[in-house]
Formats: structure tokens, sequence, C-alpha cells
């Protein structure tokens, strides 16, 4: 997924916590074989020789992960999606169906091409959460790359995980537990996200960060904030209490949404 992805556990004996944090990662290279565009065996690069009318079965990393995806381009009306890197080679978006019944997705035109770079993180950093808590490590912090966060429950003694917004040493920092905050921005990779809904590069040149339960969601909606307008903004994250947006604006930071905000660290 080029990145780097961080395991921290607390309150746990030492030993156990290590082990559990090795089985954690090497859940995340069984994603990376599933959910990697660049490896010829994965998933995706067989999605992408489907003709249309042609199905496939998926494994259920995939499809539990494409089934999201189709979930957050709906949320966001389009602002989201799978395919964007499509339109660099199609003059428009393919069209896909899941079949839940056998885990299998069925091409409906155009070519397949997934890109699940801006949820597949996210997606691996909620699996890796599951199988922590299976382990009963149930406070634990997971990173990846930096600009995605998923917190399990509080350390003890504490209200959360300290996280920020923006780098390691950001002003404005809250409490996260049972929490997911993923930022997209321009700064690290320029301008590079499309507005799937036109082909063209992103407007929004400040950051942006989503707040929501599951660290998937987050990884998608703050995509998506940066190619919807305010107003559209407003729209999307009403339809989910859960889930609250900072829009970085002259320096700050602006919240939007009705999920309450986590304490300030």
């Amino acid at each position: 997924m080029a990145t780097y992805f961080e395991v921290r556990i607390a309150d746990e004996e030492r030993t156990y916590a290590g082990q559990a944090a090795q089985a954690a990662l090497d859940l995340l290279d069984k994603l990376e074989s599933h959910l990697s565009r660049f490896r010829a065996n994965s998933d995706l690069a067989q999605i992408a020789q489907l003709a249309p009318g042609e199905k496939m079965c998926l494994s259920e990393p995939t499809f539990g992960c494409v089934e999201i995806a189709k979930k957050m381009e709906l949320a966001t009306h389009g602002a989201f999606s799978a395919t964007p890197a499509a339109l660099q080679t199609q003059s428009s978006l393919p069209r896909w169906s899941l079949l839940p019944e056998d885990l299998s997705i069925r091409c409906e035109s155009g070519r397949l091409q997934f890109d699940l770079g801006a949820i597949g993180k996210g997606f691996a950093l909620d699996r890796m959460g599951e199988l922590l808590r299976s382990w009963d490590c149930n406070s634990f912090l997971l990173v990846a790359g930096g600009s995605s966060i998923l917190a399990g429950d509080a350390p003890s003694g504490v209200a959360g995980w300290s996280c920020g917004l923006g780098d390691d040493n950001a002003p404005q920092r809250f409490f996260l537990a049972r929490a997911s905050l993923s930022g997209s921005g321009l700064a690290v990779k320029g301008s590079h996200i499309l507005d799937p809904r036109s082909g063209q590069l992103a407007l929004r040149q400040n950051r942006a960060w989503a707040l929501t339960d599951t660290a998937a969601e987050s990884d998608a909606l703050s995509t998506a904030c940066m190619v919807l307008s305010e107003p559209e903004l407003d729209e999307v994250v009403a339809q989910d209490r859960s889930w609250l947006i900072f829009l970085e604006t002259d320096g700050a930071t602006r919240p939007m949404g009705s999920r309450a905000l986590p304490p300030q660290a």
C-alpha cells in the first residue's frame, strides 16, 4: 500500500502485545496480496480483465472492501470512487455491480480499473483492529502513513489516544477512542486527487480531515472532501450523525457535522 503502518498496544503484557502486533502486521501482508493493483495475481488485477457482462468471484477481503467503496460512492454522490484512474484511459467511469450471494463482481461497462488507495489503508486498519480485539488487545492505536488513524479503547487513566490534525506537532489535538481520523491534502503528493464526476483535479487546496467510526469510511470521506463544495459537504455529512469533517482555512480548522467533538488533548 506504499506506506508504513504502526501498531501500538496499551495495557497488555509486553510479550503478548508483541505477538498480537505481529499477527496484525501478518494480516496486513495478506490483505495487500488481495487489494494491490500492482500484483499480477491480485483480485484487482484480474478484475481489470473482465469484459462487460462478465463476472468473477472475489476473495472475502476484496469483496468487503469494494462493498464499502460502493457504499461511500453513493453516500458522497460520486465524489468518492474506487475507479477514478479509469478516466485517464476511458471517457467515462466504468460501471459495476456486486452480487453478495456468491461474493462476485460483474462488469457492466468499460474496464474496471480499480485503485483502492483512497480506502484500502483504512480497510486494512479496520481488519487489523478486529484481529487485535479477538486477541483481547482492546486498547490500541493503528497508524497508516500518518494520514489514517484508528483508535481502539483509551489506555488506562487517559481520555484517549492523543491525535492531531496534521503533523505530530500539530497544535490542534484530540483524545480519540473507538474512532478513526483520516486526512487528505496536496502537500505530500501534490495535485493527485481526481474528481470522479469530471475527471479534473481536485480544486480544494487546503487539507481536510474526516472523523468517523471506521477507518475505511474516514479514508473515503476525507478524499471526497477535496472535491466537494461546502454546500455539498453539508448535505453529505447530514446523512450520518457519526461523521464529522474538518476543513483547513487560513491556517485554522473548522468542523462540519453533528458528531460531538472529541475531548481536546
